[in-house]
């Protein structure tokens, strides 16, 4: 009965039963989701909440997993997923109108070409729009809240509605609409004209420091904890004597530290594991709590 359901609203091609989750999170980590839909449209999607409320069958959202760990059992329910069929951009002067599903780095290009300033920052951000207005996603002296001017979310009752940056709340790496558990369909930024040259080198000055100090060869979920107030969480980490340390096929990176990667076949409870005994190596050497940045999914 739910999977017709699920096919009837988004359509059999776009319903997925036992779906390994390993193959949606940049972790390369994660078990089974009962089912796996990705809508075509807001109206999908509020159709799909709506039945799964009425039918009290979990739904997770997510977008290109990269900040996700899903546990070795999979998930639940329904993971909808705000990603390949929610792509659409357009530019109007000095609006950027962005689907939840852009790929931040693809953003960037077309702001690039739109000779646009301001979201040079999020250029090598990993993930969608979706997930980075919700969670504040911010790097390199920059944040969306700098850049934001509203955001189409379905809210508590499944109904779209707009909001405005002053009504977003946002925080380090929160919002209200990550307390409030919305779902983000669409952002328009607003952003500055500006010369192509002097942006395209920006946006590669900021990826030389990407690639030259971050773990990207390997699959991990991005900056593992938090930043702890008055600290940085990878220093704290290599302060602790823990570069290189590893549970199973995940790792510390040697590289960053503030990275957990998979150095292959790692399972989810090799990062639990490994994140657990960081956190208590870190405070138990320097009295700092560390706050896992990195959310986790599913049964563990």
């Amino acid at each position: 009965m739910i999977y017709q359901r699920l096919c009837e609203i988004a359509g059999e091609t776009n319903v997925c039963v036992q779906e390994p989750m390993s193959r949606h999170t940049t972790f390369r980590i994660g078990g089974p989701a009962d089912y796996f839909v990705l809508p075509h449209s807001s109206g999908e999607l509020a159709a799909l909440i709506a039945f799964c409320r009425e039918n009290q069958v979990p739904w997770h959202i997510i977008g290109n997993g990269s900040n996700l760990l899903v546990g070795d059992k999979g998930v639940r329910g329904v993971v909808i997923q705000l990603f390949k069929n929610f792509q659409n951009i357009s530019i109007e002067g000095e609006t950027v109108t962005l689907q939840a599903g852009v790929i931040n780095s693809l953003a960037a290009k077309r702001i690039l070409d739109a000779e646009l300033t301001g979201f040079e920052f999020a250029a090598g951000i990993p993930g969608t729009i979706g997930g980075a207005v919700v969670m504040n996603a911010g790097a390199y002296g920059g944040e969306m809240k700098d850049i934001i001017s509203e955001v189409t979310v379905l809210d508590e009752n499944g109904e779209l509605c707009t909001l405005l940056n002053s009504e977003l709340e946002m925080g380090y790496r929160t919002s209200i609409i990550a307390r409030r558990g919305y779902v983000v369909t669409e952002a328009k930024l607003s952003l500055q004209r500006g010369e192509r040259g002097k942006i395209a080198a920006r946006m590669e000055e900021l990826k030389e420091k990407r690639v030259t100090k971050q773990p990207l060869e390997y699959p991990s979920a991005g900056s593992t904890f938090k930043r702890p107030e008055g600290y940085f969480a990878g220093k704290l980490i290599m302060d602790a004597g823990l570069r290189g340390f590893s549970v199973g096929g995940a790792q510390v990176s040697e590289k960053h530290c503030g990275f957990v990667i998979n150095t292959g076949g790692a399972t989810a409870a090799d990062v639990v594991a490994l994140m657990e005994a960081v956190q208590h190596t870190v405070q138990e050497k320097f009295a700092v709590s560390l706050e896992p940045e990195v959310k986790r999914l599913g049964e563990f």
